[in-house]
């Protein structure tokens, strides 16, 4: 089964803790998380060395942004324009950028300023072979708290699970000379990421916003407003298999052969991640989010996480710490904790799809209830997007117990360790250090003590008794 290539689990995380200094013992330890340590050693003196502030700063023509804002207005189609962009301090020409989302720009408009838009960037779509470091493809996030702290840590997590993550840089971000927005900025998931992420020639399907993982016949063409193939070869055979057996096979050939089309252990950690960390946007949510990389050799499908900027409880207009108004959800949030600078927006009702930052801020629902044992009805609040593949593996006793023992491993290791509070102080420092003008010292605090309150709530809970309960 593909195993992602930059993440450290078991013995190697414990080795990787001894190496890089870190203890797990104490509270003041360890001073750097492992996914931090390891992903800057992997990309030290990179575009993607995370330990430091880059700058990303771009220049394009006004009328053809604004002819690709009215296009999208009229239409919702993303075209492509290109500009100049200068990154940490080398320029580029003739790069490819287009909008990057779907409900994130609901609210765009003809005065909308563009660097406050998300934003896909690629070097290499005009200019064969055009890239930094070897990175081509980049994916500038829309913020949802004033730091996108959540976020960044979330994908450091996201690592130290075992799962596959992708890097994420913090960035003073600018357009047309305007001021500096800090900004999370990652690598976007593609054949370059694919190769350096999963030791297969496999195919990449990202899960649109419009779509869901149902089951719509033999014929490929019903399956591309659902899925895009991002990687690999254009085939949408193994997907149409996969989800005719997910969505049509009997109780018991799911339970009896769904280890034959999913890495299953990968698959329970998966959920029992995006409910640690109160992912309200995650597939058990109202919509896709999710990629599915198949591996051509063994057979098997890898549902891939994306997009973590609602973690930790954040919310529309900022708010963290389980401030919206809803029940507390797995990651169990303080329930009097103290919200951040910028609005606490309840979330609206979900749109009926949407991917990482298409989902964006504005996802819909409430956080899931809960003591770190699942989300309500599969989804939060009570609230599902009726996924197929989560509704029918929770219901199977032997893969629920695959989740519930996850949710265990992973708040010990996660959690209880160490890690998400040295994930906290890592990026905070970085963002102290090259964006201080940028982010309010108080509002970094603010958001970085909501996050360490979910792990030290989390494991409050645990040790008060049975956390699934």
């Amino acid at each position: 089964m593909p195993r992602p290539l930059l993440t450290v689990t078991g013995a190697a995380l414990a080795t990787t803790l001894v190496l890089a200094g870190c203890t797990t013992g104490d509270d003041n330890e360890p001073s750097t998380s492992t996914a931090a340590t390891a992903r800057t050693a992997a990309t030290k003196g990179t575009v993607f060395d995370a330990s430091t502030t880059h700058t990303i700063a771009v220049d394009i023509d006004d009328d053809d942004f604004q002819a690709m804002i009215s296009t999208y207005l009229s239409s919702g189609d993303k075209d492509w324009i290109t500009g100049t962009v200068t990154i940490d301090g080398t320029e580029y020409k003739d790069v490819g950028l287009k909008l990057k989302g779907n409900s994130t720009l609901r609210g765009v408009s003809t005065s909308s300023t563009p660097e406050s838009l998300p934003w896909r960037i690629r070097l290499d779509k005009y200019v064969d072979g055009q890239n930094v470091d070897g990175y081509a493809d980049f994916v500038v996030r829309a913020n949802t708290s004033e730091t996108s702290l959540n976020e960044f840590v979330a994908l450091d997590l996201l690592a130290d699970a075992g799962l596959a993550s992708e890097p994420a840089i913090a960035t003073r971000f600018s357009v047309n000379g305007s001021d500096d927005q800090l900004t999370l900025v990652l690598q976007n998931l593609d054949d370059d990421w694919q190769e350096a992420s999963f030791d297969d020639d496999g195919i990449l399907y990202k899960a649109e916003a419009d779509g869901d993982y149902s089951y719509r016949g033999t014929d490929a063409a019903d399956y591309e407003e659902a899925f895009s193939v991002e990687a690999g070869d254009e085939d949408y055979t193994p997907l149409i298999d996969f989800l005719d057996f997910v969505n049509n096979s009997s109780d018991e050939d799911f339970a009896a052969k769904l280890d034959e089309h999913l890495d299953v252990k990968s698959f329970a950690r998966y959920l029992a991640f995006e409910d640690l960390i109160d992912n309200f946007d995650d597939i058990d949510g109202p919509g896709n989010n999710s990629f599915l990389e198949y591996d051509t050799d063994a057979g098997t499908f890898t549902v891939v996480a994306w997009d973590h900027n609602l973690a930790f409880g954040t919310q529309n207009g900022g708010g963290m710490g389980g401030m919206g108004g809803g029940q507390r959800g797995d990651g169990q949030p303080p329930a009097d904790g103290e919200a951040p600078s910028g609005a606490q927006g309840d979330r609206p009702e979900p749109p009926t799809g949407g991917d990482a930052d298409q989902q964006g801020g504005e996802a819909g629902g409430q956080v899931g209830a809960g003591q770190g044992g699942g989300r309500q009805g599969g989804g939060p609040g009570g609230m599902s997007g009726n996924n197929q593949l989560v509704t029918r593996f929770k219901a199977n006793d032997t893969f629920d117990a695959l989740y519930e023992q996850a949710l265990t491993d992973l708040r010990a290791e996660l959690y209880d360790s160490g890690e998400l509070a040295a994930s906290v102080d890592t990026w905070s420092d970085v963002i102290s250090s090259g964006a201080s003008d940028l982010v309010d010292a108080d509002t970094l605090t603010k958001e970085a003590d909501a996050i360490k309150a979910y792990a030290d709530d989390s494991s409050a809970a645990t040790e008060g008794g049975d956390a699934s309960e």
